[in-house]
């Protein structure tokens, strides 16, 4: 059986698979990150079945645009899987587009998992991996994914801090020795983010965005902080206005959208700072010196650093490749596995 398994591992290529809420990546050993697209996948039901036909970015630019016989949605959410059947057909359209070898071969995959996960959330994860093709799945948390992705030196005998604020949760996590001393998952992430911007423009101006809208005034003027100047730069944006239903342009500041992410931003600063209360003494020292590493793509959002910075005292510094640092480190984690097998779950 061994012989079996080692003589298909040899024929197969291994993967690491970021699976996120928002987007998807997938690292093949040896070669790296070849894959990043949308966790989205748009259906077509007929007579009961579905049947896919599109999944990542083609499905994405059918979100909230489809007719009434197909459905685009996010298999994903918070981090773990919210609908069975099409996150499967998700995972093996990933592996096959990535996977171009003999159906004989199955490649061994490792998925990140948020640290939060219920035991029958993994298994979900673990047995749609098994499904969709792999002969061996194993699971790693995403706070040591984030860390390691990150080049933090969690082996050694310090604290370090990570967190990791993806589309669906937002992870804090103190690791030392290579494990988890402490971790805190909070759902609150890059989706919570464009909600709460999508109410706040229905509240304050009475017009309904879509959430590809929400996204992109997120990621184009989004910030943590209320700017100097009390208004910061504007964009235009379309929608319908809620009073006459007819399709409306408005212009939102920098000071509106701050305002819109004023909770989600105080519940992530809130979460880390019940995650240095509940730190060792010796731990918290070290975080003292080395400071908070933020991992994901809420990272990204402006001034996050510094919004943190004001709440914590501590110094806050932002992953260099902040959206793969996951996929990277689950990558590491299937390169150098012997050293991080302790950290690798393989039954469950």
């Amino acid at each position: 059986m061994f012989g079996l398994d080692r003589l298909m591992g040899a024929f197969s290529a291994d993967m690491a698979i970021d699976l996120g809420t928002a987007n998807t990546l997938v690292y093949v050993k040896g070669r790296g990150i070849i894959l990043s697209e949308p966790s989205v996948v748009a259906y077509h039901v007929k007579d009961g079945q579905k049947k896919v036909l599109a999944v990542g970015e083609d499905a994405k630019l059918m979100l909230g645009r489809t007719p009434g016989s197909i459905e685009a949605i996010r298999p994903m959410r918070e981090g773990v899987i919210a609908d069975f059947d099409v996150a499967e057909e998700m995972i093996k359209h990933f592996i096959r587009k990535v996977h171009r070898r003999s159906t004989f071969s199955k490649p061994k995959i490792i998925v990140c998992v948020p640290h939060g996960a219920t035991p029958v959330e993994k298994r979900a994860i673990r047995q749609s991996v098994l499904s969709a093709g792999a002969r061996k799945a194993g699971l790693i948390a995403e706070p040591i994914a984030a860390a390691i992705g990150a080049g933090m030196p969690i082996t050694d005998p310090t604290g370090s801090m990570v967190v990791d604020i993806g589309g669906g949760t937002t992870e804090v996590a103190v690791l030392s020795l290579g494990d988890i001393v402490y971790a805190r998952s909070v759902r609150v992430g890059g989706d919570r983010m464009d909600e709460a911007i999508i109410n706040y423009l229905r509240r304050q101006q009475n017009l309904l965005i879509g959430e590809s809208t929400a996204e992109r005034i997120k990621t184009s003027i989004g910030t943590a902080r209320m700017p100097d100047d009390g208004r910061g730069s504007s964009m235009q944006i379309r929608g319908r206005d809620l009073l006459n239903g007819v399709p409306k342009e408005t212009e939102i500041s920098q000071a509106q959208v701050a305002e819109a992410l004023a909770e989600p931003v105080q519940t992530i600063c809130e979460a880390v700072m019940t995650a240095l209360e509940a730190t060792p003494p010796d731990l918290a020292a070290d975080i003292v010196d080395r400071g908070v590493m933020l991992t994901g793509g809420g990272a990204l959002l402006g001034d996050l650093d510094l919004a943190l910075r004001e709440q914590t005292g501590l110094a806050v510094s932002i992953a260099d490749e902040s959206l793969n640092c996951v996929a990277l480190g689950t990558g590491k984690a299937l390169e150098y596995e012997k050293q991080l097998r302790h950290a690798i779950d393989y039954d469950s």
